[in-house]
C-alpha cells in the first residue's frame, strides 16, 4: 500500500487511497457504489455530487459533547496552537487526497488559531492559508467555500450585525473581511454565512426589526466588497432553526428566502440548505430543498442528517438512501449543481475514535448519495412518477383550470363554477408511489 505524504509526516498510515471496488468487496475502505468516473446522465459522479470533506468536524471534533470531555485524540496536536495547525492542515490534505474529495470548506478559526487580538488573527489566517493555497496547488483539490466563526467568541453572545453593540459589528467585520480575502485568495467558489447567533432569547430586549435592517445592511456591504475585491462566486445563508438562539433569523428556507428578497440579496446570495437544520425546522430534508430549488435559490448543500429522537444538531453522516434519492432528485431537477457541492458537515460519533473511522464515515455518506444519484436517474428515465404529477394536476392544464392559472378569471367566475357539483374523489395514490421508490432502490 503506498503512502501519501503531504507534509513531513503521514498522519493516517496504513491506509492508502480509498478506491471504488463495487458492491462484492468486502473491504471495508472501498467505494461500493461512489465510482467517480461512472457517467449517470452525461456527466460523472464526481461531477454530479462534488463532495466536499468539512474542515471543523473532521479536524478539530474531538468527540465531546454537553456532557463530556474529548474521546478522539488527535495525531497532529504540536506543543503550541500554530504548530498544531500547521499539522492538521497536512493531515486535512492528507485525507482529502485519501478520500479522493474534490473539495473542502473551512471556519476561520477551525484553519488558524485566534490571537490576542483581530490583527493577530488575521495574520494567522494568512499564513495557514497561504499555506494551503500551496497543498491545494500539488494536490488538485479545492476550497468550496469559506466562512467565518462568529458564534464562538464570548463577544458573539449577543448576535453579530444583530448585535446591540456596535463596537461588535466593527470586530465582526474585520473578521468577515479577512476570511472573504482568505476565500478569493484560495479560489473558493463560495463564500457562506451562518447566523448562529442573529437571533433573540426574548423580545424584552430586543429591537427586532433594526436588527434585522442591520443584518441586511451587513450583508450588503460584505457583498459589496467581496465584489469589489474580485470574487465572482455565489453568496450563501445556511438557515438553522432555534439551536443555539431561541428565536433564530435564519429559521428555515422560507424565512431565509424572504430575507433575501426583502433587502434586495437575492440576485448574489442564495441557500446552502442542511439537512440536519430543516429536521430541526420541523421540515423534512426535501421540503428545504424544494422550497429553495422552486424560489431558484438552492445553491449548495451541507449533506448530514439529525436524529428524529433528539432536539438537537446531531450531524451525523449521512446513510438513508431514501432521503439521500429525494436530495438528488431536486439537484437533477435544477440541472445540477455549478458552484455549490455536497458538504459532509458531520462528525464522527463520540465512540468512533480509530482514525479510520474518519475514513469509514465518508466512504459510507459518499456511498449513499452515490446510490441516491443513480436511483434518482432512474425515476427520471423511467418517467412514471413524473407522469403521475402530471396527472395529478391535469385539470390546470387546459380550460377554466389553465385560464386561472393566466388570472384570466374573477372571483365571480370562478365561484360559478362552484355551483357544478360535487368534485370527485381523487386518490393521491400515495402508498403506490412509495412502492415505486422501493422498486427503483431493490428491485
Amino acid at each position: 500500500m503506498s503512502s501519501i505524504f503531504i507534509g513531513n509526516k503521514e498522519y493516517f498510515p496504513g491506509i492508502g487511497k480509498v478506491a471504488f471496488e463495487g458492491s462484492g468487496s468486502d473491504n471495508p475502505l472501498a467505494f461500493k457504489f461512489y465510482n467517480p468516473e461512472q457517467l449517470i446522465g452525461g456527466k460523472t459522479m464526481k461531477e454530479h455530487l462534488r463532495f466536499s470533506v468539512a474542515y471543523w468536524h473532521s479536524f478539530c471534533g474531538d468527540g465531546s459533547d454537553p456532557f463530556g470531555s474529548p474521546t478522539i485524540n488527535h495525531p497532529w496536536r504540536g506543543n503550541d496552537s500554530m504548530t498544531s495547525a500547521k499539522n492538521k492542515l497536512d493531515a486535512a490534505f492528507e485525507f482529502f487526497t485519501k478520500i479522493d474529495a474534490p473539495y473542502y470548506c473551512f471556519h476561520d478559526v477551525d484553519m488558524a488559531p485566534e490571537g490576542a487580538n483581530q490583527v493577530e488573527s488575521e495574520k494567522n489566517l494568512i499564513t495557514l492559508t497561504d499555506m494551503a493555497k500551496e497543498r491545494q496547488e500539488s494536490t488538485g483539490v479545492k476550497l468550496l467555500w469559506g466562512t467565518a466563526n462568529m458564534f464562538s467568541h464570548p463577544r458573539y453572545m449577543n448576535g453579530v450585525a444583530s448585535n446591540p453593540d456596535f463596537q461588535v459589528v466593527g470586530h465582526a467585520a474585520h473578521q468577515v473581511k479577512a476570511a472573504i480575502d482568505s476565500t478569493i485568495k484560495l479560489g473558493g467558489q463560495g463564500y457562506t454565512f451562518w447566523g448562529g447567533r442573529e437571533g433573540y432569547m426574548t423580545l424584552w430586549n430586543t429591537d427586532m426589526k433594526r436588527e434585522l435592517d442591520h443584518i441586511g445592511q451587513f450583508l450588503a456591504m460584505a457583498r459589496d466588497y467581496a465584489r469589489k475585491a474580485g470574487f465572482t462566486g455565489t453568496f450563501y445563508i445556511e438557515p438553522k432553526a432555534m439551536e443555539p438562539s431561541k428565536h433564530q433569523y435564519d429559521f428555515d428556507a422560507a424565512t431565509v428566502i424572504g430575507f433575501l428578497r426583502n433587502y434586495g440579496l437575492d440576485k448574489d446570495f442564495k441557500c446552502n440548505i442542511e439537512a440536519n437544520h430543516a429536521t430541526l425546522a420541523g421540515h423534512d430534508f426535501v421540503h428545504d430543498l424544494r422550497t429553495c430549488r422552486d424560489a431558484g435559490l438552492l445553491g449548495s448543500v451541507d449533506a448530514n442528517r439529525g436524529d428524529l429522537m433528539n432536539g438537537w444538531d446531531t450531524d451525523e453522516f449521512p446513510t438513508d438512501v431514501y432521503q439521500t434519492t429525494q436530495a438528488m432528485l431536486e439537484i437533477l431537477a435544477m440541472g445540477g449543481l455549478t458552484s455549490g457541492g455536497l458538504n459532509f458537515d458531520a462528525k464522527r460519533r463520540r465512540n468512533s475514535t480509530d482514525s479510520e473511522d474518519l475514513f469509514l464515515a465518508h466512504i459510507a455518506g459518499m456511498d449513499a448519495f452515490a446510490l441516491g444519484l443513480v436511483t434518482a436517474q432512474k425515476i427520471i428515465e423511467d418517467g412514471k412518477l413524473a407522469e403521475m404529477l402530471k396527472a395529478r394536476y391535469s385539470s390546470w392544464d387546459s380550460g377554466d383550470g389553465a385560464a386561472f392559472e393566466k388570472g384570466k378569471l374573477t372571483l365571480e367566475q370562478l365561484a360559478a363554477m362552484g355551483e357544478k357539483g360535487e368534485p370527485a374523489t381523487t386518490s393521491g395514490k400515495q402508498e403506490y408511489l412509495e412502492s415505486l421508490v422501493n422498486g427503483y432502490l431493490f428491485g
